[in-house]
């Protein structure tokens, strides 16, 4: 039997699977041999754009003292902000050094509707060098309504509230990871702004269900994709006067830095994601296999490996998703977890009628239980088999499909080694095969390597 690599974040693990598996995976980009000196180089000479320096001895015509905002991601995208590979202390020093001083740099982790990072997060994710100067370091609270300021209405109809500090910063540099995007068809760019700095009422419009349902909201795709519109035109409104963005391979190194221009250097990266990630795809598959990757710290965030295996799943087939559900509540908010119940309770095709009744009450965070909804219009929930030893019994209680932690004996239920999620993986394809063959039908069987990350191309 063949075994078959899942990682999860820093952690991985090996899976068994049956003879005949195919193994569905994106191409692996070369790493930058020396990132310190690409990062250099990159802000040194950006991409549409002047060089930060030169943008920071602009504005001081104008401001002598100017107040700078870094928007930085929260944790659950991996963008290096310290080692070799940093990002974020290459800016602050660049700052400084054109005579920025360092107790009017702002860094807002640009959260979104996500909870506040909590301080030993922020001393994992910024470089020690960054946090040594006298920098003030904040997150990003989409319901604190004093943190907010109205910055008009944009062509589409969302009232957009932003973070006061963030608007109120002589320059402003935004930062991220570009990857595939399941709704904005990549991340980066405009949405370290809209989404992620935002307030909660601005996100209404860009994560309704009527964008949400739109054939172009899907990964890769910018062109006609109405969230990916929303947000930069949110992005222009707030302002930017430089992004740094980059694009990391399955062992989070570098392989592209992407500085200057908000649309001119977003482009460029998501112009060379789409060199490695894409997956061609000829058939359909009775059985999927998926993990929900870094990103999938918990049930809300895994969504992007259910709906990034849609393509691949035969109508009616089985999918299976190994997810490491870290998060400090691993399945999500509150208000995600009232709106998933719903799904579960209702199946996908109530819940789609609910949410876009003119009765509805728009709930935040419902946008990600839309796009489960989207895997169970193509396969029954009771097809779907969620492995997540980091789960709690009591939890799985409002999750849809079936919870793989019940397939263990019951000593190794919910144990919180991913060693348990292997197993897991290999008694629930061993099930959903055997119900494909109790129909007649000798199942075919897919892995996808790369979870979330690597996006699948129908050929033709």
């Amino acid at each position: 039997m063949p075994r078959f690599p899942m990682v999860f974040g820093y952690e991985a693990i090996e899976v068994d699977l049956p003879d005949g598996t195919e193994c569905l995976a994106m191409s692996q980009p070369v790493p930058i041999a020396r990132p310190r000196e690409a990062v250099a180089e990159t802000l040194a000479h950006p991409i549409g754009s002047p060089d930060l320096a030169t943008i920071v001895r602009s504005k001081m015509a104008a401001a002598p003292d100017p107040g700078v905002a870094i928007v930085i991601s929260d944790n659950t995208r991996p963008v290096p902000y310290s080692g070799e590979s940093g990002i974020l202390a290459p800016v602050v020093d660049l700052l400084v050094g054109a005579g920025v001083r360092p107790e009017r740099i702002t860094i807002i982790v640009a959260t979104g509707t996500h909870r506040k990072l909590s301080d030993r997060e922020l001393e994992d994710t910024i470089d020690p060098s960054v946090l040594a100067r006298p920098v003030r370091i904040v997150c990003h609270d989409c319901r604190d309504r004093a943190s907010l300021v109205p910055l008009g209405t944009t062509s589409r109809g969302t009232r957009v509230l932003i973070n006061r500090l963030y608007l109120e910063a002589d320059i402003k540099i935004l930062t991220g990871l570009v990857e595939s995007h399941f709704m904005a068809g990549a991340s980066g760019g405009r949405k370290a702004v809209c989404p992620g700095l935002v307030g909660e009422e601005s996100t209404y419009v860009f994560h309704g269900p009527e964008f949400l349902s739109s054939p172009s909201a899907r990964d890769l795709v910018l062109e006609g994709n109405p969230c990916h519109e929303e947000a930069l035109e949110v992005a222009k409104m707030a302002g930017a006067d430089f992004i740094v963005n980059v694009t990391l391979n399955h062992e989070f190194q570098l392989t592209g830095v992407f500085a200057g221009d908000l649309v001119a250097a977003h482009e460029e990266a998501v112009k060379r994601l789409r060199e490695y990630v894409a997956i061609p795809l000829d058939r359909e598959y009775d059985i999927v296999v998926t993990c929900a990757g870094f990103v999938g710290i918990n049930h809300y965030q895994a969504a992007k490996a259910g709906v990034v295996a849609i393509p691949a799943l035969r109508r009616g087939g089985h999918l299976v998703m190994a997810a490491r559900n870290v998060d400090q509540d691993p399945v999500g908010s509150p208000l995600y977890r009232t709106v998933l119940h719903l799904l579960t309770l209702d199946g996908p095709e109530a819940f789609m009628r609910l949410i876009r009744s003119p009765e509805w009450r728009f709930i935040p965070e419902q946008w990600q239980v839309q796009m489960w909804s989207k895997v169970f219009e193509r396969i029954p929930m009771e097809h779907f088999t969620y492995c997540a030893p980091h789960i709690t019994a009591k939890d799985v209680a409002i999750l849809p499909g079936r919870d793989g932690n019940l397939l263990l004996p019951t000593e190794r239920r919910y144990s919180r080694r991913l060693a348990d999620a292997a197993d897991m993986v290999r008694l629930a394809v061993d099930a959903a095969a055997e119900a494909c063959r109790a129909e007649g039908a000798r199942p075919t069987i897919a892995f996808l390597r790369d979870g979330p990350y690597g996006i699948l191309v129908r050929r033709g």
